[in-house]
């Protein structure tokens, strides 16, 4: 009886350690968020969105301030449309900007979003329209082997002596 009694415990253990490296793994994939506060929504449309993905944070003086619930492609614009909740706590002034950043150097994306100076604060259903794209880092490394194939050709051949 008693041996049957410790099989109980260890394997309630056992059940509740693996929950909780599942609840850690979803946490950590950003697959899971435990938030329980009112948010109202808003949309902001980028010509480039890079790898940014729905639940990416919302993030201000590196706070999370939001999520993205879903991204669109307006085919119209064609620029992607991006769906952020706002926790309702968080105010932020009319005429903020967003930008979507990287966390280091390879790391996921999120939407850094900094203060405006309007009066008036943003409300569920506006729209931001001070946006910039996301640096991808394949253009970047383009555009500098492209400047120094133009700097190479540019560079005239050294003169030599006819003597």
């Amino acid at each position: 009886m008693q041996q049957s009694k410790n099989d109980i415990w260890v394997g309630m253990f056992v059940l509740i350690g693996a929950a909780a490296l599942v609840f850690l793994a979803l946490q950590a994939a950003n697959l899971l968020s435990l938030n329980f506060q009112k948010g109202y929504p808003v949309t902001a449309r980028f010509d480039n969105i890079g790898g940014l993905k729905p639940k990416a944070a919302v993030k201000s003086a590196g706070v999370v301030v939001g999520r993205v619930e879903s991204i669109t492609f307006d085919d119209q614009t064609f620029q992607a449309s991006v769906n952020l909740v706002m926790e309702e706590r968080y105010k932020f002034p009319k005429d903020s900007s967003l930008k979507i950043l990287t966390s280091g150097l390879l790391g996921d994306q999120y939407i850094g979003i900094e203060a405006g100076a309007d009066e008036e604060n943003l409300k569920a259903g506006d729209r931001i329209s001070s946006t910039q794209s996301a640096v991808v880092l394949e253009n970047l490394i383009g555009q500098f082997l492209y400047n120094k194939a133009e700097e190479g050709a540019a560079t005239p051949a050294p003169a030599t002596n006819g003597n």
